[in-house]
C-alpha cells in the first residue's frame, strides 16, 4: 500500500506564507530566512528553481518541519469530495461565453488529444507524451497536467466545457451606482416624447435640474444603459416616432401563395410614373397614373389603364379588360383608394376602409358577379404584391432610352441633369409601356416559389390551361362598363335626376317613389340610365330628357386596424413610463434662477456720417405710453406661458378641441380669427391625421 502523500509536492515562499502551516512563518520575508537559515537550498533533490513566468525557487514539503508535514499528510488523508458535473448548467455556460474564449478551449483540448493519442506508443507513456506536446505547442507540461485534472471524470463529449477558463465563471463585482428617482422620471419626461430630442440634450436638461435640487443623478453613459434596460426599445420608438414607428417594429406577414391558381385571385393597384409625358389638351407635362391588375399566383400583370389621377372609371375599365380577355376573379385584393372603394365597384362590401356603409346600398359590380373582396392595409405597401412589379416598371419602363430627357427622377432630391428637358406624347408613351410589361410578364428566370425559373406568362399559362376558368355573360359585361347611383323616383309619375339629367319611361310611374339603381356610362350620360332594385334585379331602360355635363364627386377617408391591439398597449405602457407630465418638467426647468450674464460693449464702433438731423437718436428714452404698452404685453405673455405650464393639453385633447372649432364653423357660429388660424394649422398635422383615424372608427368612445 503507497503511504499517503500531500495534494502539493511543490511549494513556493509564498504558498508557504500562505498556509499558515505550524512552525512556519506566515509571511514570506519569514519563510525566506527560515530557507536561508536551514539552506534548504543546498539539497538539490529537495529545491529546484521554478519554471515559467517570474522565476524564483520552489521547495518540496519534505523539508518543512515535522509538524507541519502531519498537518498537510493529515489533509490528504481527508478526500475532498469533488462537486458533480453538471452537464446542462455546464453547457449553458460554455455557449454564453465569448468566442475567443470558446476558442482556447477548443486548442487546450486538441492538446490532450495529442498526448492521449501519443501515450498509447510503444515506450512513450503520459510523462514523455506531455513533455513532447509541451515542446511543440510551446507551452510548460504543468500546465498540460492541470488540464487533465480539469477533465477528470468528466465524458468525452463534456470536456470541452470543462477545458474553458473558470475565470469567466466568477459572478462580475460591479460597483453599483444609484440615481434618485426624481431624475429618471425627469429624463424619462424629457426623451420619450415625440419631438425626438437627442438623448444627451434631454441628459443634460434633466442633470442640470437635479444637481440644482440636490437629487442624485448617474453620468451619461449610466443613463443611457439604464434607459434600455428599463425602458423597452419598442416603447422608446413609439414614444419619439409616434404610429408610423411603431408599425415598424412588427415584421411583415409571409403569405404562401402556392396554394393558389391562375386567375384565383388578383390584386390592384395604382403607379405613378416617373416620366414626363404630354398629354392632349394640356399645356404643361404630367405624370400619368397606371392603373393595373396583377394575377397573384403568377405575378403576370393582366390588365392596366393610363389616366391623370386614379378614379374609378379607369379602375372599371380595366378590371372589364381583364374579366374580358382572362375571365373572372374568385378574389380581389384592393389598395384602400376611393378609386377602388368606389360604390360602383365594391358596393355592398361590409369591410371597405373607405366611405360609410348604409343599409340601401346597391350591390357593386364585384359583389354581383360573386367576386370576394379583401382589402389591403392602409399606407403598408407590404400588403400589395403588385408593389413589386412597379419597382420593375421603375426601373425598366420608366429608365428606358425612349424616354431620356423625360424622366424626372424617384425622389425630388433624385432629379437627373437632364430634368424637363423633354416629355413624351401620350400614344408613343402607350406604346413602350405595352412593349415593358409585354417584355416584364415574358422575363424568364423568375425566383418566385411558383415560377421556379421560368417568366410570369409561362407560370400563367401552364396552371391556366388546366384550371376552371369562369367567363363573363353579356348582363355581365354590361355592370362593369357602367357606373351606379343610388336615386329615389318621383312620388307621382316615377322621373327619375341624375347629375342635372332628367330620366324616364312610361314603365316608371308603376315604380313612382321608389328607391332604385341608375346604372349609367359614366362617358356618356346622355345614352340613358338602366335601372335596378336594390337587390340587382334589372328593371328597365330610361331615356335621357335632359342634357347636361357630368361631375364626378371625390372625397377621402382613410383607416388602419392591423395594429390596433399593439397601438393600444404601447399608449398604456407609454403613459406608465412618463411619471409627470413634460410640461410641468419644462415649468421646473424654467424656475432655476441663472446667473445674469454681463453685458457685452462693442469695443469697435462704425462712425454715422451725415448731416446731424439726418442721424436716428438711437439713445433716446421711449415716451411713457411705450413703457406702459410694453408692460402690459410681458405682463400677459407670462400669464400665457404660466397658464401653458400649469396645465398641459395632450394630443386627445387639442383633437377634441379640434372637433369642437370645426362643429361650431359648420354651424354657424362665430369662431374667434386666433382660433381659426390655429385649426388650419393643426389640421395639417400628423397628429390631427391619427387621431381623425380613430374618430372615424370609434367615434365618441375615443374620448373614453
Amino acid at each position: 500500500m503507497n503511504s499517503p502523500t500531500p495534494s502539493q509536492t511543490w511549494w513556493t515562499a509564498e504558498e508557504i506564507a500562505a498556509a499558515a502551516l505550524p512552525d512556519l512563518p506566515a509571511t514570506r520575508q519569514g519563510v525566506e530566512a527560515v530557507i536561508k537559515r536551514c539552506d534548504w537550498r543546498g539539497n538539490p533533490d529537495l529545491a529546484r528553481r521554478r519554471a515559467g513566468k517570474g522565476g524564483g525557487w520552489e521547495y518540496s514539503w519534505r523539508l518543512f518541519p515535522s509538524h507541519a508535514q502531519r498537518k498537510l499528510l493529515a489533509s490528504a488523508a481527508a478526500p475532498v469530495a469533488k462537486p458533480a458535473f453538471d452537464r446542462d448548467t455546464a453547457w449553458a455556460w460554455f455557449d454564453s461565453l465569448p468566442e475567443d474564449v470558446r476558442a482556447k478551449a477548443r486548442a487546450h483540448l486538441a492538446i490532450l488529444d495529442r498526448v492521449e493519442a501519443l501515450e498509447h506508443l510503444p515506450g512513450m507513456g503520459r510523462h514523455n507524451a506531455i513533455c513532447a506536446v509541451a515542446r511543440e505547442a510551446k507551452i510548460g507540461p504543468r500546465t498540460i497536467w492541470s488540464w487533465f485534472v480539469l477533465v477528470e471524470g468528466v465524458g468525452p463529449d463534456d470536456r470541452l466545457c470543462a477545458l474553458a477558463p473558470k475565470h469567466r465563471a466568477a459572478a462580475p463585482k460591479a460597483k453599483r451606482v444609484h440615481a434618485s428617482a426624481e431624475f429618471l422620471d425627469r429624463l424619462k419626461a424629457d426623451y420619450l416624447r415625440l419631438a425626438g430630442p437627442t438623448f444627451q440634450s434631454a441628459y443634460d436638461r434633466a442633470a442640470e435640474l437635479c444637481r440644482h435640487k440636490g437629487w442624485a443623478v448617474f453620468t451619461d453613459r449610466t443613463a443611457r444603459r439604464w434607459m434600455d434596460e428599463n425602458v423597452p426599445r419598442v416603447t422608446q420608438v413609439y414614444a419619439r416616432e409616434g404610429e408610423a414607428g411603431l408599425a415598424r417594429c412588427f415584421p411583415p406577414q409571409i403569405r404562401d401563395r402556392s396554394g393558389l391558381v391562375s386567375l384565383e385571385a388578383v390584386n390592384a393597384d395604382c403607379h405613378k410614373i416617373d416620366v414626363f409625358v404630354q398629354w392632349p389638351g394640356i399645356d404643361k407635362p404630367v405624370r400619368p397614373q397606371i392603373v393595373a391588375f396583377q394575377d397573384l399566383f403568377s405575378n403576370k400583370m393582366l390588365a392596366w389603364r393610363i389616366d391623370l389621377d386614379p378614379n374609378k372609371v379607369a379602375v372599371m375599365s380595366a378590371f372589364g379588360e381583364m374579366v374580358e380577355t382572362w375571365g373572372i376573379p374568385r378574389h380581389c385584393l384592393f389598395d384602400n383608394g376611393r378609386e377602388f372603394a368606389n360604390k360602383w365597384l365594391t358596393g355592398g362590401t361590409p369591410t371597405r376602409f373607405r366611405f360609410k356603409v348604409r343599409a340601401d346600398d346597391p350591390l357593386g359590380v364585384l359583389p354581383m358577379m360573386g367576386v370576394k373582396i379583401h382589402w389591403a392595409t392602409p399606407a403598408h405597401g407590404q400588403a400589395k404584391p403588385i408593389e413589386r412589379g412597379f419597382r420593375d416598371f421603375a426601373d425598366r419602363i420608366a429608365k428606358h432610352p425612349a424616354f431620356a430627357g423625360a424622366y424626372v427622377g424617384n425622389r425630388p432630391d433624385a432629379k437627373p441633369e437632364d430634368y424637363g428637358s423633354r416629355a413624351i406624347p401620350l400614344e408613343e408613351f402607350k406604346v413602350i409601356l405595352a412593349e415593358g410589361i409585354r417584355a416584364h410578364n415574358a422575363r424568364p428566370g423568375r425566383g418566385t416559389d411558383n415560377a421556379k425559373g421560368r417568366s410570369f406568362d409561362e407560370t400563367f399559362a401552364a396552371s391556366y390551361a388546366t384550371d376552371r376558368i369562369s367567363k363573363a355573360t353579356e348582363a355581365q359585361r354590361r355592370l362593369w362598363l357602367m357606373g351606379q347611383e343610388v336615386r329615389k323616383l318621383h312620388k307621382s309619375h316615377g322621373a327619375l335626376w341624375l347629375h342635372g339629367n332628367r330620366y324616364w319611361a312610361d314603365w316608371m310611374n308603376e315604380l313612382a317613389g321608389d328607391t332604385v339603381v341608375a346604372r349609367f356610362d359614366p362617358e356618356d350620360l346622355h345614352a340613358g340610365l338602366s335601372i335596378y332594385a336594390l337587390g340587382g334585379a334589372f328593371l328597365g331602360e330610361a331615356e335621357c330628357l335632359e342634357k347636361v355635363g357630368f361631375f364626378d364627386l371625390v372625397g377621402a377617408k382613410t383607416h388602419s386596424r392591423q395594429v390596433a391591439q399593439q397601438r393600444k398597449a404601447e399608449k398604456k405602457l407609454l403613459d406608465t413610463m412618463r411619471a409627470i407630465p413634460v410640461a410641468a418638467y419644462a415649468a421646473e426647468l424654467a424656475a432655476i434662477p441663472r446667473e445674469e450674464v454681463e453685458d457685452l460693449s462693442a469695443k469697435v464702433v462704425t462712425p454715422i456720417f451725415g448731416r446731424p438731423s439726418e442721424r436716428r437718436a438711437v439713445d433716446a428714452a421711449p415716451s411713457a405710453d411705450v413703457v406702459a404698452a410694453q408692460a402690459i404685453l410681458i405682463s400677459d405673455l407670462a400669464a400665457r406661458r404660466s397658464a401653458v405650464a400649469a396645465v398641459e393639453e395632450t394630443a386627445r385633447d387639442r383633437f377634441k378641441r379640434a372637433l369642437t372649432l370645426m362643429w361650431e364653423l359648420e354651424g354657424g357660429d362665430e369662431v374667434a380669427s386666433d382660433d381659426q388660424q390655429w385649426l388650419k394649422i393643426y389640421q395639417t398635422s400628423s397628429e390631427y391625421r391619427a387621431e381623425r383615424l380613430l374618430w372615424d372608427d370609434f367615434g365618441e368612445t375615443t374620448f373614453g
